[in-house]
Formats: structure tokens, sequence, C-alpha cells
């Protein structure tokens, strides 16, 4: 692909920090081929002129040894979204569709310092509580039940029948999260991501976790919500709002990424087709792939120079957005080396104090999603060329749109889905069950034995101080009352 910096783009007015010709990465040509917008922006040095969306310009690095030097140097770039300058004085529009992933929060990963250091406590010391074990036996079960669901058409889209809804069934169990709640904050992060009516989607996922917060007051349970509510950092209710955000949003869009992403390569790249042909599974080593050069979030990690700075020939003006190219970095030229198996200095979790905590959890939860479904269906294969694969556009994200297969059809191992458990009973020794919708036309059957707590003996207890907050929500929905599926998940089992 041919791309020139100025087609059909005006040039911006004089004195804007863009004013050098800005590449614009929204639209189908850059999604259809970043890699080479990439290898553009590096004949301008380490870091170029880039713009979001339309009206949102910023300065991309695609240097791996430069991204290092703004990710690890927080007391030269920032990370205080407060710092944009465009946004504050209204060169970019509040509706912008790259606002609601750029615009401060008070969270770990819009924060510097002290209060950085005080946030992401409270996130890594939940993350801890979760028992690995328990995480990998709730993906191996709800995997079974995703791939029972399909197995017997011979062929499936893996994206939406798949990779989208495992993320979804393991953080509605991670975060304690009832389905109604649930199926408002997908809506929200998906519009986020994919900068659809941003304001909306921004909204939506700020009630839905007012709600959420409100429900865990009143019903706390061992789930990463109530384990970040009774923290000694104390958050407030905003904060705890502002918390979810980043790691359910972290823990959904990107994450089903990671998973279809690592499919394609697997189903599509004669390395590892010819490995799976002879009963062999590299799932390791297509996730290092993946993480290399199609990481699930290829460009993020704002951060915004707290002074003017000269940065490798290139003048970043204080305040203006610094954005890091984790695939453009990764495939710099300057690394002198295609052999990626094993090695993880990759910058797909960023790196330095922002550093992503929760990076061993979501790769284990993709690893174990590729393995199951490669085990049932080891004859799967890809429906259309690899080359006829459609990505999703937007500057942050390496999403597909569809990823269509095919199969010998498989008999179903088991019809019921895996249990949801009351997390919040579970914190007392209990692993009561509420279970996802059923297929009309299959009976209810015996729930697989095996304890899918989180780490119950780390839940909140009675001793343990609550955080101070504002005066809580009513709950969602009341103790008793039965939870609705969510609307998407329904329609699906129903195979509409």
């Amino acid at each position: 692909m041919t791309h020139r910096p100025d087609a059909g783009h005006p040039a911006p007015p004089p004195g804007c920090p863009a004013h050098r010709a800005s590449t614009p990465m929204y639209g189908p040509d850059f999604a259809a081929d970043p890699h080479a917008v990439y290898a553009w922006l590096r004949t301008q040095g380490p870091a170029a002129p880039v713009e979001l969306a339309p009206g949102a310009h910023a300065t991309l690095v695609t240097d791996y040894r430069a991204a290092l030097e703004v990710l690890r140097t927080p007391e030269v770039f920032g990370k205080d979204a407060r710092r944009w300058r465009a946004l504050a004085d209204g060169r970019v529009a509040p509706d912008n569709p790259v606002v609601p992933m750029m615009a401060y929060r008070p969270n770990c990963l819009f924060s510097d310092g002290d209060a950085h250091r005080r946030l992401r406590q409270a996130v890594t010391d939940s993350l801890s509580r979760i028992d690995p074990n328990a995480l990998r036996g709730y993906v191996e079960r709800s995997a079974d039940t995703l791939i029972d669901r399909f197995a017997a058409l011979g062929e499936a889209d893996l994206l939406g029948s798949y990779a989208k809804i495992l993320p979804l069934l393991v953080f509605q169990q991670l975060f304690g999260c009832p389905p109604e709640i649930g199926d408002r904050l997908v809506e929200g992060f998906s519009g986020i991501f994919d900068g659809v009516d941003a304001e909306r989607a921004d909204a939506l996922i700020a009630e839905s976790l007012v709600e959420l917060i409100g429900l865990k007051h009143t019903q706390p349970g061992a789930d990463m919500t109530s384990w970040l509510m009774a923290h000694h950092a104390r958050l407030t209710d905003e904060e705890m709002i502002h918390q979810l955000v980043v790691l359910i949003g972290a823990g959904t869009e990107p994450q089903q990424n990671l998973i279809a992403n690592a499919l394609r390569l697997l189903l599509s790249d004669d390395r590892f087709a010819g490995d799976l042909a002879g009963g062999s599974m590299p799932v390791e080593d297509a996730l290092d792939e993946v993480l290399w050069l199609d990481p699930p979030m290829a460009n993020y990690a704002v951060h915004y120079p707290v002074q003017d700075v000269d940065f490798g020939g290139v003048h970043l003006p204080a305040g203006e957005p610094v954005v890091i190219s984790f695939a453009a970095a990764n495939t710099d030229p300057a690394l002198l080396s295609d052999r990626r198996t094993g090695n993880r200095a990759h910058l797909a979790w960023s790196a330095g104090p922002h550093t992503c905590p929760a990076k061993d959890a979501a790769r284990l939860i993709a690893a174990v999603a590729v393995e199951k479904l490669l085990d049932r269906l080891p004859d799967l294969e890809l429906a259309v060329p690899a080359d006829r694969l459609v990505w999703r556009p937007g500057p942050f994200h390496r999403a597909l749109t569809a990823l269509p297969v095919r199969f010998p059809p498989i008999q179903p191992t088991r019809l019921a889905p895996p249990p949801v458990h009351d997390l919040a009973a579970s914190a007392a020794g209990d692993t009561g069950t509420t279970p996802l919708p059923h297929h009309p036309a299959h009976p209810q059957q015996a729930e697989p034995t095996g304890d899918s707590r989180w780490k119950a003996s780390s839940a909140p207890s009675p001793s343990t101080p609550q955080a101070a907050t504002s005066t809580a929500r009513p709950p969602g929905s009341a103790p008793g009352e039965r939870q609705r599926p969510w609307s998407f998940l329904a329609a699906w089992w129903r195979g509409q």
C-alpha cells in the first residue's frame, strides 16, 4: 500500500504542534496494512506526527529504544491526561471518538507518582488473590461449553461465537458482575474501542459500574470488585469506577483480540499449520509471535511531556500526546532479529511503571482458550483465504471483524454450560451456582465437578475495613431476584 500522509487531509493550521503533515491512523486503509504506515513513519525519525481521529493529533513513537525511553522516564513523560492541552483549549472536541480512550480518569493508568503507586497497589494486590488454577479451570469449562454450541455445525465465526464470548464469561465471574449489568458494560466498551458514539458508550459504562459498586456495598464477595473496595488504599466510589474501567476494558476487548489473532496465525501460517497437522500445538509460540507482530493493543500508552523536549531531533511540546506504537516498536528493523519464539522482550504489555499488571492472567486465558479449541477441533481450517480477512478500523487496537472457519462436525461432549458461582457465598465456603441460560432443546445436565472459585480464602472478612466511599447506590438487583441473561447471549444460545 502506498500511503501519503497528506492525501485527502488538509494541513493543520500554522502554529499547531502537528503542523508537519500528520499521517492518519483511522479508516480501512490503515486497518488493512498498518505496518506499511509504520514503515513510512520510520522514515521521519523515531517519532512522527499522526492523526488518531479527525482533529485529534499526536506523535507516534515507532522506535523500540525510544519507546522504552518514554515508558521508563515518568519524570519527563507523564501519564496524567489533564496535561492534554488540545482537549483543554478546545482544539479537540469532547465528543471526538478517541477522547474516552485518552481523557483523564482517576485510575492507575492516567496517574503519576504517589497517586499512581497507591492505585496500582490496590490493583496488583487484588489480582494476586486470584487462584490461577481456578482461573484455568473456569476458562476450560467455559471454552468447552462454547465449542459444544457449534461443534456439530462444521462451521463457525470464531470471533463472534468464541473469542468474544469467552472473556465475557471470565470477567463476569472475576468481577462478580450480574448479567444484566454485564450486558451494558460490554456494549459500552465495544463502543469505546470502535470509536462509535463515544459519549453514549462512556455514559453507559459509568452508569453500569455505579450500579455494580452499589451492589457490592451490600453483597461483597470473593471477586475483584469487592477486593478493590476493601483494600487499605481506601478507594472512593469514583476511584472504584475508574479502576474498573481499566481492568474490565483490558480484560474484554484486548483479550478477545489476542485469542482471535493467535487463532488466525495458527490457521494461516505454514510454520504453525505444519505442526498442527503433526499433532503438535505450538500455542505459546503463536502467542509470542502475535504479541510481537500483531499485539491486541497496537498503539496506546499515551504520555504527555511535562515540558517541551527535544526527542531524537523531534520537538515535542509540553502537553501534546505521545503515543507508543507497540506494533511498530516490536518490528523495529534495528532489533535485527526474526527470532521471536520464547522471546518476551516485546512491548505488547508496555514497560516501566505502567507495565500491564494482569499480563500473566491474560496470557493464561488466551493460551487455554486456544489450546482447548485446537484440542477439540484438530482439523480446523480457515473458511476464506487469510488475505481476505478484514480488520476493524481504529487507531489503537488490532482486531478482526470475523474469523470464519470450517471443520469436520463432531458431537458435543457436554450440554450444560459451566457454573457461574455466587461469589459472595463462596467467600463463606459455599459453592452455589447460577447457571447461564441453556439451549431450550437440551435438558438440565449435572454441573461439572470441581471448585471453580477464585481464591475464596482471601475474600473480604468482617474485620477488613471498608473503603471510605460516598453514599452507596441501591443494588442492581434484589438479593433473591432472578438474574436476566445477557440479551446477546440469550439470542446466541437460541441459535439466532
